[in-house]
């Protein structure tokens, strides 16, 4: 009896789990379909659909264009699980379509970026491993009627299998494997047109706008690449430049950026016997052709270049101004004292920016604490094309009749023969008064000081100075000197500010201004503090009255 009931509720029991499991699925099913009725819905919904549902208030700018933007707002809805799953299946496929691709482009890049040291530096296996990249945040960028902007955030810690064929001028031949990379960085991709047909765009530009982060190691097969002194470091600074400038965004030239190096200060003694002999390199794009050198101040750590260099801009919303000091070792290889940068973003078009940038050790490490010195920079940025609006505020137009005479007695010279650049002298004479001083580091044992300041023209050496001021840690002069200025944009104003004594003199410290502002703004009054000093600083007037020739160079 007992086994009979428990067969009956055996049934009882399976036929209801059953039941419950069909009808699980069959709500299940019922939910999925309309799902997949809401996602054909979408897809089908207009602009003047979504403005029925939501107020203009609460959807992007990008969303209310034309019809032809419907499409391509569907796309951007799609999540990133569903990007990185379907990028994960098809990865395989990517890695035997896309090393042949690489190969053939990156390689004519790593022939520009090749060090000296280095007679050719090749490819000898190349292949993308099993592990894909992943996205890991997405947005888009306002875009016209036209075209449509999305940036994607991408992480990628590979195992790719890659060996580099690097034969040295001695002609030793190494096979080193770059190993154990990791990448982070933004993608840009730009669709443009947008048409009325699927994919809904005419066509896609993809780039790298932003690298965040790339490591990897190199390891010689068989061997240590330590063995040679200076190979790995000049291998790691060629991929990382040849990775960066052969898939960074920009394309076409957009602006020239003007830079004049005017000094650095403090900078890291890297010489065990007396100081260091700085210079600077200074690119936007790493390019050999395209890197800048300054001369070689030796034996100072406070150098004075006075430099200017002209740099072509390409995107102003995404590069920047790089800046390497290094300590000059003769036949040797140069020592990196430290590095900076800028980025072109932060300077106002047509407007000179006047900057101190702290030194770091590797731009990539942002906790770096250690003083390396400071380097001091002019900067303007000026767009290519009439229709911006912007002018080189040094390209002047005012000119004298005989400048004019000179002018076009030039260009008639160029046009029978060559076309040359024109470099514009500024003349004038810069009015400099003296005003005061505040907070002069004491000097003698009584704790006052007696000072004095040196003015001097850096490119004429013209010289002048102001009277003694007896115990006096705040001193005013109230004093006017006036410099004939040949040449006002390669010029620079060097005030010295000393302690008088009875037999000699102690250096206190020292301004150094160019004249580019003063140029600019014709006449202004400000305070300076003084360099290579605790305390103290200059109260100056500075008074500008120019006239501008041509010469031809």
């Amino acid at each position: 009896m007992g086994f009979i009931v428990g067969v009956v509720i055996g049934l009882i029991v399976g036929i209801t789990i059953i039941i419950g499991f069909v009808k699980a699925e069959n709500y299940r099913s019922k939910i999925r379909s309309e799902l997949a009725n809401t996602v054909a819905a979408f897809a089908r919904m207009t602009v003047e659909d979504s403005r029925k549902l939501l107020p203009a208030d609460f959807y992007p700018s990008w969303v209310v264009f034309s019809e032809r933007q419907n499409c391509f707002w569907c796309f951007i809805l799609l999540q990133l699980t569903w990007l990185n799953h379907h990028l994960t299946k098809i990865w395989p496929y990517v890695d035997e379509a896309a090393s042949e691709l690489i190969k053939a482009s990156v390689e004519p890049v790593l022939e520009q970026y090749r060090p000296a040291i280095v007679a050719s530096l090749t490819f000898s296996k190349l292949t993308l491993g099993t592990v894909a990249p992943q996205f890991t945040g997405v947005s888009v960028i306002d875009g016209d009627k036209n075209g449509m902007t999305m940036e994607l955030d991408m992480q990628w810690d590979g195992n790719p299998n890659i060996v580099l064929g690097i034969k040295t001028l001695v002609g030793v031949s190494l096979p080193v494997q770059v190993k154990n990379i990791g990448f982070t960085g933004v993608f840009r991709l730009i669709f443009r047109p947008l048409v009325d047909e699927f994919p809904c765009f005419g066509a896609v530009c993809v780039s790298l706008r932003e690298k965040k982060k790339l490591d990897f190691t190199l390891k010689v097969v068989g061997g240590d690449i330590s063995t040679i002194p200076g190979l790995s470091e000049a291998i790691e600074e060629t991929i990382r430049d040849a990775v960066e400038d052969s898939i960074t965004w920009p394309l076409k030239p957009v602006g020239m950026l003007e830079v004049k190096l005017v000094q650095a200060k403090n900078l890291t003694n890297k010489d065990l016997v007396g100081k260091s002999d700085p210079f600077a390199k200074l690119f936007i794009r790493p390019l050999r052709e395209k890197t800048q050198r300054s001369k070689t101040i030796n034996n100072d750590l406070n150098p004075i270049w006075n430099e200017h260099f002209e740099f072509v801009v390409e995107d102003a919303s995404t590069q920047h101004l790089v800046v390497r000091v290094y300590d000059d070792e003769g036949v040797q290889a140069s020592e990196l004292i430290g590095c900076t940068q800028i980025r072109l973003c932060e300077l106002e078009p047509g407007k000179v920016k006047d900057v101190w940038l702290k030194l770091v050790k590797d731009l990539e490490i942002q906790r770096d604490n250690k003083n390396r010195g400071e380097v001091h920079l002019e900067l303007l940025y000026v767009p290519f094309g009439s229709g911006s609006g912007i002018v080189n505020p040094f390209a002047s137009s005012s000119m004298t009749s005989l400048e004019r005479v000179l002018k076009n007695d030039t260009t008639k010279e160029e046009n029978a023969t060559t076309r040359k650049r024109k470099d514009i002298i500024v003349r004038g004479v810069l009015s400099v008064t003296v005003i005061s001083a505040e907070e002069i580091p004491i000097q003698d044992l009584m704790g006052k000081a007696d000072p004095y300041v040196v003015l001097s023209m850096k490119k004429s050496g013209a010289k002048s100075k102001t009277r003694v001021v007896n115990d006096s840690l705040n001193p005013v002069w109230n004093q006017t000197f006036d410099f004939v200025v040949e040449d006002g944009l390669h010029d620079m104003l060097v005030l010295e500010v000393w302690d008088h004594d009875t037999f000699g003199k102690d250096y206190i410290g020292r301004c150094i201004l160019t004249l580019t502002r003063v140029i600019m703004e014709e006449e202004y009054k400000d305070w300076f503090p003084l360099d290579e000093s605790k305390t103290g600083k200059l109260q100056l007037h500075l008074k500008w009255m120019a006239q501008s020739i041509y010469r031809d160079s």
